[in-house]
């Protein structure tokens, strides 16, 4: 049997898959992916970078795909679902498929729930469906909100409502569920007062972790929305939640990250867990991606 020419294919998309090294933002996803392209290689792995819609791209000749930042994949949904379908027929995926097709869609968030994984409160409102933010509201007691498409990132179409702003928000709520089904979810105010904290969690056990916090005036905490990243050192009890969230997936995950925050009774509130192409900022713990790299080379044995 001839081998394959590559052992890992780092997945990126078009825009970032030659990245400007001029542009902050593009330098630092180049140095994240390349962090973990150099830590595969010092195993002996034959490693490339590919976007995942690359056309001229025989995914064949792989051995595996490293999914990492294939950010586009929610603007891009009805390509990507079937070339989801497709290479996962052909080659080895981390995450895998099943894994994905479960994590791309929000509404996970009521399976980890029912496996008793404290969630933000969250009411799902499914495409086309007569809801309105006031009856939403109303009915769970909830003085501010904030919604978002279930199948989204990067903070896409996602708005903060509060009972001032409501009528100005109802038609643009109006609008989206016309188009996508939305999730609604009670706002944190400890977001605001202690951001939100990020544990990378590989092969079941955390590594390093982040806290995140939005810029005056913003509930946001992507740093291409304004937010600020912090190197974060998590405590025993906050590595136990981000591991329990992840143990109760359907399957363990290679790769995650736990994005939660504190609640006001002093516990932790899950916000998303992150199984597909998540940042998970090893330029604050290089170290990690060594860990990533031999946790998916033992797979690949």
């Amino acid at each position: 049997m001839t081998a394959k020419p590559f052992d890992v294919v780092i997945l990126t998309e078009d825009r970032y898959a030659r990245p400007d090294l001029e542009d902050w933002y593009q330098a630092q996803i180049a140095r994240e992916d390349g962090l973990v392209a150099d830590a595969l290689q010092a195993l002996g792995l034959r490693v490339a970078r590919r976007s995942w819609s690359d056309p001229a791209m025989d995914w064949r000749a792989c051995r595996s795909l490293l999914f990492r930042s294939t950010w586009d994949y929610f603007d891009r949904f009805s390509e990507f679902s079937p070339w989801l379908d497709a290479v996962s027929a052909q080659t080895r995926l981390f995450n895998d498929a099943g894994l994905i097709r479960w994590n791309v869609d929000k509404h996970y968030l009521a399976d980890l729930a029912a496996r008793g994984v404290a969630i933000v409160p969250t009411r799902f409102a499914a495409r086309g469906e007569a809801a309105t933010l006031a009856a939403i509201m109303a009915r769970q007691g909830w003085d501010e909100i904030v919604f978002k498409p279930v199948v989204s990132g990067a903070a896409r179409l996602t708005y903060r409502v509060s009972a001032a702003s409501l009528a100005a928000h109802e038609p643009v709520f109006a609008r989206c569920l016309a188009r996508e089904a939305m999730m609604v979810q009670r706002f944190e105010p400890g977001i605001l007062a202690d951001g939100e904290l990020s544990l990378i969690v590989i092969d079941g056990h955390t590594t390093h972790a982040i806290r995140k916090t939005a810029r005056a005036g913003d509930f946001r905490v992507q740093d291409d929305h304004g937010g600020t990243v912090h190197a974060h050192a998590p405590s025993a009890e906050e590595r136990a939640f981000a591991e329990a969230a992840v143990a109760a997936c359907p399957s363990l995950p290679l790769y995650a990250r736990v994005d939660f925050v504190r609640d006001g009774g002093g516990g932790f509130r899950l916000m998303e867990l992150e199984l597909v192409e998540p940042e998970l900022f090893f330029r604050f713990h290089p170290p990690a991606a060594d860990t990533l790299a031999r946790a998916l080379a033992e797979k690949l044995r």
